[in-house]
């Protein structure tokens, strides 16, 4: 084993053994056997360290909604994606606490990913007609909630006992964006740009010049806005 998976080793121990989520990079040091220079090459510094445990701790998460095939309802994914977060979440509580800590001043790869993976189910949903706001709006809001209902349960367990807290949430985020019969007469145009617009980053129309594609993304993202 090469030091910096020693590092990493020892890193994912002890945090996993700290009741608040907290590592030391000398306690580090000395369960890994090697010398703070070595670590701070590596891993440049404190949060550079903790950002690496937190992508590794999150690999196999991520890995899992990579390989994961698209089902014939993107609702239904979302849904499913929300509840294969807030699981990861609540059995890995001091991986999850880190990778959203102030402390990491840089965001690790494993949350933009997550955030990206997110994004692309709402692509769909937004190209099959089921989404009322553009993605990328959907993408921050559910994100915001997702994250904040795991950070609740973890950190304020006595304030949410109720485990039924989370789909309760969950139903009414997804509920507040996407539609599941024809838009209402208010909701037509914003319902159908945001729809045209997923569709055409899927698949740009080969008759258009990258301007004329982007003036028309920027003019359908305007009116799904509404």
């Amino acid at each position: 084993m090469d030091a910096r998976e020693k590092i990493l080793d020892a890193a994912a121990k002890l945090l996993a053994e700290s009741p608040a989520a907290e590592v030391s990079t000398r306690a580090v040091c000395e369960a890994a056997g090697v010398g703070a220079p070595m670590l701070y090459r590596l891993f440049g510094d404190k949060a550079g360290l903790l950002a690496a445990v937190v992508d590794r701790g999150f690999e196999q998460y991520l890995a899992s909604k990579r390989a994961a095939r698209p089902g014939d309802d993107p609702v239904a994914d979302l849904r499913s994606g929300w509840d294969n977060h807030m699981r990861f979440a609540l059995d890995h509580p001091h991986h999850y606490r880190l990778m959203y800590s102030p402390e990491l001043t840089v965001p690790p790869a494993a949350a933009r990913e997550a955030h990206a993976l997110l994004h692309a189910i709402l692509e769909r949903c937004a190209a099959a007609g089921r989404l009322t706001v553009p993605p990328a709006v959907a993408t921050q809001v559910i994100m915001s909630a997702n994250v904040g209902a795991a950070l609740s349960m973890l950190t304020r367990p006595e304030q949410y006992p109720d485990p039924g807290f989370s789909t309760r949430l969950r139903d009414a985020v997804i509920d507040s964006l996407t539609r599941t019969a024809a838009p209402a007469p208010r909701d037509g145009v914003p319902v159908a740009a945001a729809t045209l617009a997923a569709r055409l980053r899927a698949t740009p129309p080969k008759s258009f010049t990258t301007a004329e594609s982007s003036l028309l993304q920027q003019w359908l993202d305007a009116l799904a806005e509404g």
